[in-house]
């Protein structure tokens, strides 16, 4: 029997595959999202069963309302309601001002503030039905806070990120009363799947590791244990917040 209903979208490989392999339990079942992903959703399902939770696979592009939507509707249908609702799912369009056109950047905006609209949306009576449970965490970005000459640009991601983060804020705010929580995690220079697009070659990555004063990449269950944290009992108080796991970049 499910327990705590959760949709975590983009959690076919990266960040997302291991924010659900955290939140992984008897009593929990789990929506697995991708755009197109399904070899590798369904793969993270298969983990996801191996720990006893309940997993199911849906391939929706969020930058359709309707298909949006649906990745709530078939954590509802799949498992009686939503508790917890995080909203991973986001891509780096890496064109810079001259490079990026608005087609890009309406793009952009489709997918990660529009997608969680109307996610969230959608989840409202579910959240509120939760009995003080229902969590909401978006992920940012650190694009969305660090501008520099030393730090690629991204305006089209930062813009929408940054949107998001302002999303977050307003339905903290309205959820409140409804003792459902809602953050943000943003984290900073993340190891990616080695079989995954990479975007940056490896001597990229060395000017890149420079600006962390920690003086290395963050991995994917480092942000992962912050978002399991933040959707977990032990922090009911916490609530309206941007947390960075990103190795102390200000």
């Amino acid at each position: 029997m499910v327990k705590t209903s959760v949709l975590v979208t983009g959690s076919g490989s990266g960040i997302g595959a291991a924010i659900a392999r955290r939140l992984a339990a008897p009593g929990v079942g789990i929506v697995v999202h991708a755009h197109k992903n399904r070899a590798g959703c369904e793969r993270v399902a298969a983990e996801l069963r191996a720990k006893g939770a309940e997993a199911v696979v849906h391939l929706a592009d969020l930058a359709d309302a309707a298909q949006a939507r649906g990745c709530v509707d078939t954590a509802v249908e799949a498992f009686g309601g939503l508790h917890t609702l995080i909203a991973n799912a986001g891509f780096p369009d890496l064109r810079v001002w001259g490079d990026l056109d608005r087609e890009g950047m309406d793009y952009c905006y489709k997918v990660v503030t529009g997608g969680f609209f109307e996610m969230s949306t959608r989840a409202l009576p579910h959240l509120k039905a939760a009995g003080g449970r229902g969590r909401v965490i978006a992920i940012s970005t650190l694009n969305a806070h660090v501008f520099r000459c030393t730090y690629p640009i991204y305006p089209g991601s930062a813009a929408a990120k940054a949107g998001l983060e302002a999303l977050v804020r307003t339905l903290a705010v309205q959820l409140a009363p409804f003792k459902v929580t809602v953050n943000c995690v943003a984290p900073g220079i993340i190891e990616k799947d080695a079989d995954t697009i990479q975007f940056y070659s490896d001597d990229a990555w060395t000017p890149l590791i420079a600006n962390v004063p920690l003086g290395r990449l963050g991995k994917q269950d480092e942000v992962a244990a912050m978002v399991a944290f933040l959707a977990g009992p032990d922090a009911s108080y916490v609530t309206n917040q941007t947390i960075h796991v990103n190795g102390g970049i200000v």
